[in-house]
């Protein structure tokens, strides 16, 4: 099957014969490939990928579990270090910020690190980062230290926690993306991000499961130290997914599109060198004696006749091999200064100014209420404020799996099953209205709503922030900046996000008390309504093939060279 390459362009073209609708225009020369290939939907998965998504969604996972673990685990550490009295504001506000702060160094710095030296050669050291942090962290030696020095001493791990939890964000968006077929791509992604609501699941049910088991020896002979192995127990179960993924990590192969990515982009055979990335596979392609190629595709090996025998221009590639090989250092070091020049320029610095300010928006209001969820719990009854000390903790933990059950999961799937009919677009837009709706009726009756108003309001208000913003400010980087600059752009993206939320951990109970917390979710909804207006900055995204566009930009800016 042959693909023509799309016409290009000039932007100042306005004629009629030039004019050409903006989907076709920026639609990569895949469709017809990738229709006629697969005629499921799109949240239908063939083994490949799931076994992708089992490799990818496992950071998710473990990113939600170890972030929203430590509201429990903090609680914990009231009754093993400091007699049951809350812990100290200011080391309590940087416990809790402390994975948002690693957060942050990890996704610029291995979203970078993806687009320079690969990949392969990166992914699966943000695991490796992720296990040594949680091993440290159940080691903190709590009857050797003071109680500001246990605090400190687990603060100062899940920050390097914190680092590979966030370097999986640029690192599993890119990985899969760049296998995906356009049709499926934002759901894959999707999926992928889905498992934050398991891994905010598991960790509440797990905190029940462990305590549980405790309650003998906590509840019936007073023993509430015991706590501390509790605590230890549920952070240590996060790294039995993390163990199982590690090798598939490790030796997952670099995918064919990242590698095109570092090829000319003005070069003639592009677009069929992009069709050929449209199909999906996990395993490099083998080349036969013939000349052609054999490809893994969802789980059966096919042959695809892709290239013709070894012509003049293919024997002289091969003898450039050596040539290009010394090449490469120098190209290395000019990646950050490519990075600049691309957004240098309005029409992409917007894009990215778009993903960047949603994303932190976002994340002010999300975990703001998502790492304070005590002011809810409260409002719904489970503060744990009566009771023994095993009883409060049992009825914090319950709360958190009610708050977890009603909102989180539900939102994450609504999203993977519409995100390509609706559009990314469409979808943030409506949960950033929608979650500012709920966030308004929360603030403006937060003393007259009665318990079941109250819970109801929350579990809308975390449902529109899975099925909106929450889920496409992860997907919208991914699929909207080009292969050759997208895990730097996807890290930028989330370090803004994280920042956001590391200013709602610090401030939200400082400020909850200066001017109350129907005031602080004020100001949640007038982020949510800014988010909204910073991701009119954005294109839809839908069956658009950002590398498409590169090149025919890189084609465009060669021509006017070459004219003037």
């Amino acid at each position: 099957m042959s693909f023509q390459t799309p016409p290009v362009h000039h932007p100042d073209d306005h004629s009629s014969e030039s004019a050409v609708d903006d989907k076709d225009q920026y639609r990569s020369g895949l469709d017809e490939y990738e229709r006629s290939s697969d005629d499921k939907p799109p949240f239908y998965l063939s083994y490949a990928e799931v076994k992708l998504l089992g490799i990818a969604g496992v950071g998710f996972f473990l990113d939600a579990y170890d972030l929203f673990i430590i509201n429990p685990v903090a609680t914990m550490l009231q009754y093993r270090l400091y007699g049951g009295h809350s812990l100290p504001a200011g080391p309590q506000g940087f416990l809790k910020a402390s994975a948002n702060i690693g957060s942050v160094i990890g996704q610029f710095g291995f979203g970078y690190c993806a687009d320079t030296f690969g990949r392969k050669a990166v992914y699966g050291k943000e695991l490796m980062l992720i296990i040594f942090g949680t091993i440290m962290c159940i080691s903190d030696p709590t009857g050797d230290l003071s109680p500001s020095g246990s605090l400190l001493w687990l603060t100062i791990f899940r920050i390097i926690m914190g680092i590979g939890v966030g370097g999986d964000y640029p690192m599993s968006a890119t990985i899969t993306t760049d296998r995906a077929k356009l049709r499926k791509r934002g759901t894959l992604l999707a999926y992928i991000f889905a498992n934050q609501g398991w891994g905010s699941f598991v960790g509440s049910v797990a905190t029940l499961v462990v305590l549980a088991a405790y309650k003998h020896v906590m509840n019936d002979e007073g023993h509430t130290s015991k706590v501390d192995g509790v605590w230890r127990i549920v952070v240590g179960l996060s790294l039995i997914p993390a163990f199982g993924t590690l090798y598939q990590r490790l030796t997952l192969p670099e995918s064919k599109r990242f590698k095109l990515s570092q090829e000319d982009t003005e070069d003639e055979h592009q677009y069929d060198n992009l069709k050929k990335t449209g199909d999906f596979k996990l395993h490099e392609s083998s080349r036969t004696s013939s000349g052609q190629a054999v490809a893994v595709r969802h789980g059966e090996v096919a042959e695809e006749a892709r290239t013709a025998p070894l012509d003049s221009d293919t024997e002289k590639a091969g003898k450039g091999t050596a040539t290009r090989v010394k090449e490469v250092a120098s190209e290395k070091k000019a990646q950050y200064r490519e990075f600049l020049t691309y957004f240098s320029e309005w029409k992409h610095a917007k894009i990215l100014i778009g993903t960047a300010m949603s994303w932190f928006l976002l994340d002010i209001a999300f975990y703001g209420i998502n790492l304070n969820q005590n002011v809810v719990l409260l409002e719904i009854g489970y503060a744990g404020k009566t009771g023994t000390p095993w009883e409060k903790l049992f009825k914090v933990s319950t709360g958190n799996l009610i708050i977890t059950a009603l909102g989180f999961v539900p939102g994450y799937y609504a999203t993977v099953l519409t995100i390509e009919k609706l559009g990314r677009k469409w979808i943030q837009i409506q949960g950033f209205l929608a979650a500012a709706l709920f966030l308004g009726i929360l603030a403006g009756k937060f003393h007259t709503l009665s318990t079941p108003a109250f819970v109801v309001c929350f579990a809308f208000l975390q449902f529109f922030f899975n099925f909106g913003a929450n889920s496409t400010t992860y997907c919208y980087p991914a699929e909207v900046f080009p292969t050759r600059f997208r895990a730097s752009a996807h890290g930028l993206s989330a370090a803004s996000g994280k920042a956001g939320a590391i200013i709602s951990a610090l401030v939200f109970n400082t400020l909850s008390q200066k001017i109350g917390t129907p005031a602080v979710l004020w100001i949640f909804f007038g982020c949510c309504i800014a988010g909204a207006g910073f991701t009119l900055l954005l294109p839809e995204v839908r069956m658009r093939d950002p590398d498409v566009i590169y090149i025919e930009e890189m084609k465009v800016k060669r021509a006017k060279q070459e004219s003037s």
